[in-house]
């Protein structure tokens, strides 16, 4: 037990909790993809609103953790952390007796607000929480516990829908949730210390309408209306960071970017990393059953290779970096990263699956070896009283990343194979588009190398 304020507190079973509420959000997301199809008989609801189930969640959480991140550092990680898991926890409660589709997604975009307040606050507590020589290892931990999400995700959701129906899915979320909704009282007061700021108002309309305008047009960007949506997207992003240049507290740490060299280059490099692997599952799990005629449990099955592994490596790339230059590590694993996407660049109807397997392996081991010492890059480069919005930047890095991989996806195949159902008789074109796509990736990664040694120069 430690004292803090004299009050005693456990740093261990406080990163536990941490550590459960960080897993809500990509358990909840991966596991409802498997239940997409029997939600959509349920309601009658066409693939484009059976999309919005994941996007509706995507884009909230996206809008709120700048402005989470900076609630953290005004008003307290810990409140906001807690509120979070209140607003969570009543979104998975209301999904499950919700009656129509319309009100699923209401109460989706619901959870990505509370997704937002855990977030972004979640790496901040546990940068306050843990100095500077062990906390490489804590982050590595929370990072684990992503992966381990994203690997348990679709097995438990799968298995949920089909015994239990997709309702149980949001029944067991909110049992997660219970534990730390219930411990409060276990943080100590330091985690909650607060810097009265006032609010940024123009800086949460613009950077809404901003993420708005990115998030539609990325999902559109082959048609004129997508094209018009990412030219107002860049009009509000000079507008945004002219607003937030003037304003006394703004949303996004201007001076931070400007002036903090490691600051400013880990989050670009986070940006590049998620756009350049987040796909990788997708565009597989599309070869694996159009080209090799593999069923869906056979090829999500191989597809675990990879978070799997990550699960193993990040907490020891967390340890590594509380050792060596987080910056040295975080660019091995990019290296290991971009040769995997090259490898995969080269991907053919007769590639031998065990050669695809150790790509993904390797794979693991490279996104595992980037995200925990990147992480601790950016929380190390900042005071106190930025560890609120530093933490909800490297979240929003990871979530655009998300956005933009994807939309690349969208972009290549709506220009090289249009909206062609995938048959036999454009295979070509679908290996043609994915091995583009993955060469791009991998150039991406290449970029991001350079980015991470600069943290060292």
């Amino acid at each position: 037990m430690e004292q803090g304020d004299g009050q005693s507190y456990s740093r261990r079973f406080i990163l536990v909790l941490i550590t459960i509420a960080t897993f809500l959000n990509p358990f909840t997301g991966t596991a409802i993809n498997l239940a997409l199809p029997v939600i959509g008989t349920e309601f009658s609801a066409d693939a484009t609103t059976l999309a919005w189930v994941s996007s509706a969640y995507l884009l909230s959480s996206v809008i709120f953790l700048l402005p989470a991140g900076k609630l953290g550092d005004s008003r307290g990680k810990v409140t906001v952390f807690m509120a979070g898991i209140v607003v969570y926890t009543a979104g998975a409660i209301l999904t499950i007796f919700t009656p129509t589709i319309g009100t699923l997604l209401v109460f989706r975009f619901l959870q990505g607000i509370g997704g937002a307040m855990i977030y972004a606050n979640s790496v901040a507590l546990i940068t306050h929480l843990y100095p500077a020589g062990e906390r490489g290892y804590a982050i590595g931990l929370n990072i684990t516990a992503v992966y381990a999400a994203l690997s348990l995700g679709p097995f438990l959701g799968g298995i949920l829908t089909q015994f239990f129906g997709w309702r149980s899915i949001f029944v067991v979320t909110a049992l997660i949730a219970a534990p730390v909704l219930f411990s409060a009282d276990k943080f100590p007061a330091f985690l909650n210390d607060r810097h009265r700021e006032d609010f940024d108002i123009p800086g949460l309309v613009l950077s809404s309408a901003l993420i708005l305008c990115l998030f539609l047009g990325l999902a559109k960007a082959t048609t004129p209306t997508g094209l018009a949506l990412l030219a107002a997207a860049l009009l509000l992003g000079v507008a945004f960071y002219r607003v937030e240049r003037r304003h006394p507290s703004p949303l996004l740490p201007v001076s931070l970017l400007a002036s903090n060299r490691v600051f400013a280059s880990s989050n670009l490099a986070a940006l590049i990393n998620y756009s350049a692997t987040y796909a990788v599952g997708f565009l597989l799990s599309l070869y694996l059953q159009y080209i090799r005629g593999y069923e869906p449990a056979a090829a999500g099955t191989l597809l675990l290779v990879q978070p799997v592994i990550q699960i193993f490596v990040a907490p020891v790339a967390g340890r590594l970096a509380d050792r060596i230059r987080p910056g040295l590590i975080a660019a091995g694993g990019l290296a290991l990263s971009a040769a995997c996407l090259f490898g995969l660049a080269a991907l053919s109807e007769t590639t031998p699956v065990a050669a695809i397997i150790v790509i993904l392996a390797v794979l693991g081991v490279g996104v595992g070896l980037f995200s925990s010492p990147n992480t601790t890059a950016v929380m190390g480069s900042v005071g106190k009283r930025y560890y609120g919005s530093a933490s909800a930047m490297v979240a929003m890095m990871r979530s655009l990343g998300m956005m933009m991989s994807m939309g690349l996806v969208l972009v290549v195949f709506a220009v090289i194979m249009g909206s062609t159902v995938v048959t036999p008789a454009i295979f070509p074109e679908f290996l043609a588009s994915m091995n583009l796509i993955f060469l791009v990736f991998a150039v991406l990664s290449v970029f991001g190398i350079f980015l991470s040694l600069k943290k060292n120069d």
